[in-house]
């Protein structure tokens, strides 16, 4: 299990982290909404390529959306269905988070 604290997020901003899933070394992208947190693999679900554009650095739109910085695919950041681009209707692989005085937990 990975720890970050909710204070390393800007609220509205993102993070990436390693952590175990089902056995396996996991990137996990972080998105931060006041005392909330959200986490999805770091995984487009068009090609398979990591959504950052330099590790742990997330493009965001205008439109508040995630972006994957390979293809374009956009994903909105409540549930991480994919609004639009290549993988329009797919979803990003949601990984549990947990937060407990302050610390976030994933994983």
């Amino acid at each position: 299990m990975t720890t970050i604290t909710l204070d390393n997020i800007e609220d509205g901003g993102f993070a990436e982290v390693e952590a175990d899933i089902d056995g396996d070394s996991e990137s996990v992208i972080l998105f931060r909404e006041g005392a909330s947190v959200r986490g999805w693999l770091n995984v487009c679900p068009h090609a398979g390529r990591r959504l950052d554009w330099a590790p742990g650095k997330f493009l965001k739109s205008r439109e508040g959306h995630l972006v994957c910085a390979a293809h374009g695919a956009s994903f909105e950041l409540q549930r991480g269905d994919c609004v639009a681009g290549p993988c329009r209707g797919d979803s990003l692989r949601a990984v549990a988070v947990s937060i407990v005085d302050g610390n976030i937990h994933v994983g």
